[in-house]
């Protein structure tokens, strides 16, 4: 995984720039612990029962076989994180223009989010001086590639949104599948333009099938 080209400054999700701003929040910036988006673990839960059907959705639609089995994202932690990653981007780009409540709800998720990818490096054994490292890189890297692929979705530019892929998600030998993963995002980014806000606020978040 390659970190996406932007330039590094403490912000939250609410704030993000967009579009087309190749500012992103950095984790390892010295106003990193004070950070809202990360350092969230350690706030009140803001979960709510939306919240957590939409971050569900978001992993179930992660997990389907044909990304892995056919298109070739590494089906392995990194790969799966990598997935979970673009279609909480997709979520993002749809409630970016919202209201105060949907930045609200993004950020919400982005925080559970975390909170999961936390808990599944407790259960592989990652102590809690090895947590911190590893939250700052795998924020780094979400915010990079996000940086990016927003970017190139804005533009509607598939080549340059697929050479974001080839460079983040696919190892070289399978890079050819990333003309199909961009094909499929840009799809869902147009499927997810058509519902309703409200919807998805309530819990209510359909990718569709995965191609």
């Amino acid at each position: 995984m390659a970190a996406g080209m932007c330039s590094c400054q403490p912000a939250d999700l609410a704030s993000w720039q967009w579009p087309g701003s190749l500012i992103c929040p950095c984790l390892t910036h010295k106003g990193a612990e004070r950070n809202p988006m990360i350092w969230s673990l350690f706030r009140k839960n803001s979960a709510t029962e939306p919240v957590y059907a939409v971050y569900n959705s978001i992993v179930a639609q992660s997990r389907q076989p044909l990304f892995y089995a056919e298109w070739g994202v590494p089906d392995t932690v990194t790969g799966r994180f990598d997935m979970i990653s673009l279609h909480l981007a997709l979520l993002f780009r749809r409630l970016r223009k919202e209201s105060e409540e949907s930045k609200a709800f993004s950020q919400a998720v982005f925080d559970l989010f975390f909170k999961d990818m936390d808990r599944s490096l407790r259960e592989m054994g990652v102590t809690d001086l090895g947590i911190p490292k590893k939250i700052q890189k795998m924020g780094n890297i979400f915010f990079g590639m996000l940086a990016a692929m927003s970017e190139a979705m804005d533009r509607n530019d598939r080549d340059a949104l697929a050479g974001v892929l080839a460079r983040n998600v696919f190892d070289a030998d399978q890079q050819v599948h990333a003309q199909e993963l961009a094909a499929y995002l840009l799809a869902r980014d147009a499927d997810l333009a058509a519902q309703n806000p409200a919807g998805i606020l309530a819990g209510h978040l359909n990718f569709g099938i995965a191609a």
